[in-house]
C-alpha cells in the first residue's frame, strides 16, 4: 500500500507529464503552420484589382510562409458565397478570405446574411486602400468637379451620373456624393465596369463614379479625364488630380479597401504568423510596383485596427443606404 506522500508525489509527477507533453503538442502544432497550401478566396472575378492584389500577395506570402497561397474566385453577390465559405471553414488558418469594404455594404444592404460580418472572422491585415475616381468624357464641357455641381445646380434633374450596379462602392459613393453636395442628379447604374465607360464616352452619362485604377490608362490615352479622386489623399496613379475636398467640396471622402481574414477562432498565434506574412508581402519591390502602378496605396494593419475599420464602415455605409432609400435585400 502507497503512503500519502508517495501517491502524491507521483501524482504530482503525472499531472505535470501530462500537461508538458499537451504544452509540447501545441507548441509542434503551431510550428507546422502552415502545413498544407492555404486557400485564400477571392469574392470577385478574375482580372479585377481585388483579384490582381490578392495574386500577388498571396505570391509574396507564400514565399514567406513557405507554403502556397491558392486563389479561388468564387464572385457572388455582396460577396456572400466566398464569405460564408470562410466563416464556416475550420479555424486553423488554412482558409483565408479576401475581405473588402463590400462585406461592410453588404452587411447593410442585406436584411440577414447566413454569417455575422463583425463576428464571425478574425481579420488579419488591411492590404491596402484605393479610390473611386470621377470621370467625364475627354470632351466635356465640365473642366472640374465644381463645373459639375454648378451644372447640376443650374439644371437639377439633368445630370446624369453612371456607376456600376445598386449597391456597389462606386453606386454608394455616387449617392453620398449626391447628400453632401445637396444636388439633384440621376445616378444610373450598369452591369458592369465596361457598360460604365461605353455610356461616358458615348455622352449617355456626364459623369462616371468607377474604381480609379483600371481607368489610369483611359485617363493616359486622352479617352477620359478626371475630375477628383474620392479619398482624403491623392491617388499615386494619377498625381496631378485633386481630392474630392480639394476640388471644394467639404465632408466628402471614400476610400475603398482590402483586406484578409480568417474565420473567427483562428489562434491568435496563427493570426501572427499571417499578420507577419502580409507585412513581409507589402514590404516586397514587386508587389509595390504593380500595385502602385493601379493607384493602390498598400497599407497593413494589426487585427485590431482592421476590426475597427470593419465596424466603423459597417455603420458608415449602413447610414448611407438608409439615407438613399434603398431597399434591404
Amino acid at each position: 500500500m502507497l503512503r500519502p506522500a508517495t501517491f502524491a508525489t507521483r501524482r504530482r509527477a503525472t499531472l505535470l507529464a501530462v500537461a508538458g507533453l499537451a504544452w509540447l503538442g501545441r507548441g509542434r502544432a503551431q510550428g507546422r503552420f502552415p502545413e498544407r497550401p492555404i486557400l485564400l478566396l477571392v469574392p470577385f472575378a478574375p482580372g479585377g484589382i481585388a483579384d490582381i492584389t490578392a495574386r500577388q500577395v498571396a505570391d509574396a506570402m507564400g514565399r514567406t510562409l513557405g507554403q502556397p497561397v491558392v486563389v479561388e474566385n468564387r464572385a457572388s453577390a455582396g460577396s456572400i458565397v466566398a464569405s460564408q465559405a470562410v466563416a464556416r471553414a475550420r479555424p486553423d488558418g488554412h482558409t483565408l478570405l479576401l475581405m473588402s469594404n463590400g462585406n461592410a455594404v453588404s452587411a447593410g444592404l442585406f436584411k440577414k446574411l447566413p454569417y455575422d460580418t463583425l463576428r464571425d472572422f478574425a481579420p488579419i491585415s488591411t492590404l491596402g486602400f484605393f479610390d473611386i475616381g470621377l470621370f467625364v468624357r475627354a470632351d466635356s464641357p465640365l473642366a472640374t468637379l465644381g463645373d459639375a455641381v454648378a451644372a447640376a445646380r443650374a439644371r437639377p434633374g439633368r445630370l446624369n451620373i453612371g456607376t456600376i450596379a445598386v449597391g456597389s462602392t462606386q453606386h454608394l459613393a455616387a449617392k453620398l456624393f449626391q447628400m453632401v453636395t445637396g444636388i439633384d442628379v440621376l445616378v444610373v447604374p450598369y452591369k458592369g465596369s465596361p457598360a460604365v465607360l461605353a455610356a461616358l464616352r458615348s455622352g449617355e452619362i456626364d459623369l462616371a463614379f468607377e474604381v480609379a485604377g483600371p481607368m489610369v490608362a483611359q485617363v493616359r490615352s486622352g479617352v477620359v479625364r478626371a475630375l477628383a479622386v474620392s479619398s482624403d489623399q491623392r491617388n499615386p496613379a494619377l498625381p496631378e488630380v485633386p481630392t474630392v475636398l480639394q476640388a471644394g467640396i467639404a465632408g466628402y471622402s471614400v476610400a475603398s479597401w482590402n483586406g484578409l481574414a480568417a474565420p473567427a477562432g483562428t489562434p491568435p498565434a496563427v493570426i501572427e504568423d499571417l499578420n507577419r506574412a502580409v507585412r513581409a508581402a507589402l514590404a516586397d519591390a514587386a508587389v509595390q510596383d504593380r500595385m502602385g502602378a493601379l493607384g493602390m496605396r498598400l497599407q497593413a494593419s494589426t487585427p485590431a485596427e482592421m476590426q475597427a475599420l470593419l465596424a466603423s464602415e459597417v455603420r458608415r455605409w449602413a447610414e448611407v443606404i438608409r439615407a438613399a432609400g434603398i431597399e434591404p435585400q
